[in-house]
């Protein structure tokens, strides 16, 4: 019904994502699924572009397994929030372990992280972050992890995109924010790779608003590339 509702409009403004985040265990299962949604899509809107993902989360590890289609007009997602106890620190929808994190910086080593750990109430959630500090997340390895997915892409012959990557601004120190933003900005764009940052205007923003006026973050405009106006 949406793509019939819109295949008059034209295709080169309309795109059809399948689903955003879907939360399907099963890769092959999730492979048949999308490939009826797309034979759907096909019977009342023949030239708009679909947009596909793996099968848990739209992650970068769900892309790497995802076994393409078979329609040439379909564009690959995945969505990058590693490393989660940076991204996502004080996130209370989501892992428990990132809830009561604050301030956690990035760059990330051993020793910037240790003074942290007093922050988590139990065993597994320290080790969680010590491993975000024993893994040394850097631009480095950003680029690295971005780079399967362009591996992905070229084994393929397939367009990826990157639909969401973001930090969480409640607690997450701003300039370590701007430096994360801009680290996977540039990755993404030497590997080729299309993105949208999340989001625009809540607790992941680009901008604030109050009483009707926007206001722009220009640290975090700066670290993706753009202007302030």
């Amino acid at each position: 019904m949406l793509a019939a509702h819109f295949a008059p409009i034209d295709p080169e403004h309309i795109f059809f994502e399948i689903m955003n985040e879907p939360e399907q265990n099963d890769p092959w299962r999730w492979h048949g699924i999308q490939a009826t949604v797309v034979g759907a899509i096909r019977e009342v809107a023949p030239r708009n572009t679909i947009i596909a993902s793996g099968a848990h989360w739209s992650g970068l590890q769900d892309l790497l397994v995802l076994e393409p289609l078979s329609d040439p007009n379909i564009i690959y997602t995945f969505h990058d929030y590693e490393p989660f106890p940076f991204t996502h620190q004080g996130a209370t929808w989501t892992d428990p372990r990132v809830r009561p994190e604050r301030a956690i910086p990035y760059p990330s080593t051993p020793e910037n992280i240790a003074s942290k750990l007093s922050q988590e109430p139990t065993l597994d959630g320290q080790y969680f972050l010590d491993e975000y500090g024993e893994n040394r997340w850097d631009a480095a390895r950003v680029e690295n992890s971005i780079e399967f997915a362009a591996k992905w892409s070229a084994l393929h012959h397939v367009p990826v995109y990157c639909g969401e990557f973001g930090v969480l601004r409640d607690y997450a120190p701003p300039a370590d924010r701007a430096r994360w933003l801009h680290d996977m900005r540039v990755a993404l764009e030497k590997n080729h790779i299309g993105w949208a940052m999340w989001d625009y205007q809540t607790n992941f923003g680009v901008v604030s608003k109050a009483n009707g006026v926007t206001t722009p973050d220009p640290a975090i405009l700066t670290a993706l590339g753009l202007h302030v106006p």
